[in-house]
């Protein structure tokens, strides 16, 4: 839901032409305002004056929440007497390569539209000039209009989960003509706020007890406690010696399961949209799955399975229907029975597994290519947990979390990093839970 806020707050700044504003790094990028310089000439004809014009944001810094309301500022900008010809505008937010992390993270996480005098919406998206390229800052380009003695500037901002890291961000509004901020300067804050996320954000940790009882943990998106309090699904989930998650389940009840039962039947759980019922009747898919020792998913690219062999096998997703989610299989490679858990995936459709020494293992995907690139060790001693599931996104990240219960059942919370181009669990660990014992699975 779209608001503006409108509580006016002066400022008078001015920059010389051809001026950029100064960021410093840390959690927080702060930008310079510069000083009036006397006699600075504005104007974007001949008949300029030696005046320079006003910036207010009204309302003052705007709060974006982030991962769950589209908000917008309005920003007044009033010209100095005599501006004529066309008046260009761009928002400047000083953020060094450091402060935003991957050079793609601040275009994904936080979208922008503007709007010009009441006009229409239109995208303005972040770039990064030449002269700094991986130190900022980003730039977005408003839409130009003929000069007038006011202009207002609704700039329309919807920010992903990960946008929280960002903190108050201090930028600059400059309007001109033909790119110099000759006219007017000023600061444009957005402060990006901790946030439940909405729904679709969130995903979710399911649990089967030993009664066959299938239970569902929301996550919060909050870090100090990424997990809400448990609802219960159903019973009769004891029928199945596997469970596996197709795609990626969110709070708002997306995403697709597959189940095997005791007989080696698969069947299809296909997402409801509900969240206090997440699927579907189960359709059956086919029988023989009963010669792997192992299922997982490859995200929305379908399942990974092991037979008893330690062959490798890949089944690609199909559209076709629920009793047909999966195309043909392919074999991979072999001696996959060095692996005592296929954790589940990494960045693409990449899986993560855990060796019989307990040695945790990436393999990404190759390009065009049903197998893997050579695999990357993440790290020992993972033979601690009995259980390992890849988590998506729980607390805000962005990348995607893992959870291992140990054998005394404590859950253990590792947050997801991007690593060469993988996501990877954290070397660092933090409980967020006990009594996980009590279920035989958790995914």
């Amino acid at each position: 839901m779209a608001r503006t806020r409108r509580v006016a707050v002066a400022i008078v700044a001015a920059l010389a032409a051809g001026a950029a504003p100064a960021a410093t790094g840390g959690a927080t990028a702060v930008a310079a305002t510069p000083s009036p310089t006397a006699g600075a000439t504005a104007g974007a004809t001949a008949g300029a004056t030696t005046e320079t014009g006003t910036v207010v944001q009204e309302g003052g810094p705007l709060v974006v929440p982030s991962g769950e309301e589209v908000v917008t500022t309005r920003v007044t900008v009033t010209l100095p007497e005599g501006a004529s010809g066309t008046v260009k505008a761009r928002l400047l937010l000083p953020l060094t390569w450091e402060f935003a992390g991957d050079a793609w993270d601040f275009h994904e996480d936080v979208k922008a539209t503007c709007s010009v005098d009441g006009g229409a919406f239109q995208p303005c998206d972040w770039l990064q000039p030449a002269e700094g390229a991986n130190h900022g800052p980003y730039v977005a380009t408003l839409p130009a209009v003929e000069a007038a003695t006011t202009h207002t500037y609704d700039i329309r901002i919807e920010s992903g989960i990960g946008a929280r890291r960002y903190g108050d961000v201090h930028g600059t509004l400059e309007v001109g003509a033909g790119g110099a901020p000759d006219l007017a300067s000023g600061p444009v804050v957005f402060q990006f706020a901790r946030n439940t996320p909405a729904a679709p954000l969130r995903t979710t940790v399911l649990a089967r007890d030993k009664a066959g009882v299938l239970w569902q943990y929301e996550s919060t998106g909050l870090h100090e406690k990424p997990l809400k309090s448990r609802a219960r699904i159903g019973g009769g989930w004891n029928a199945y010696t596997s469970i596996t998650s197709v795609g990626e389940r969110t709070a708002a009840g997306e995403g697709d399961l597959v189940a095997r039962d005791k007989s080696g039947v698969l069947w299809f759980y296909e997402g409801s949209g509900n969240p206090a019922a997440p699927f579907k009747p189960r359709v059956r898919v086919g029988g023989g799955w009963n010669v792997y020792t192992a299922i997982s998913s490859r995200g929305w690219n379908g399942l990974m399975a092991r037979d008893k062999d330690g062959a490798l096998w890949y089944y690609r997703p199909s559209s076709k229907s629920p009793s047909a989610p999966f195309q043909p299989r392919e074999r991979v490679d072999g001696d996959w029975n060095a692996y005592s858990a296929l954790v589940g995936r990494t960045l693409g459709d990449g899986i993560v597994t855990r060796d019989t020494a307990g040695v945790l293992w990436s393999h990404q995907a190759a390009w065009q290519n049903v197998g893997f690139m050579p695999r990357t060790r993440l790290g020992g001693g993972w033979n601690a947990y009995d259980r390992i599931t890849y988590a998506r996104n729980l607390a805000g990240s962005k990348s995607g979390d893992y959870l291992a219960r140990d054998k005394a059942g404590h859950l253990w919370f590792y947050e997801g990093l991007q690593r060469d181009g993988n996501l990877v669990p954290s070397p660092t660990r933090r409980e967020i839970g006990w009594g996980w014992d009590i279920y035989d699975m958790i995914l």
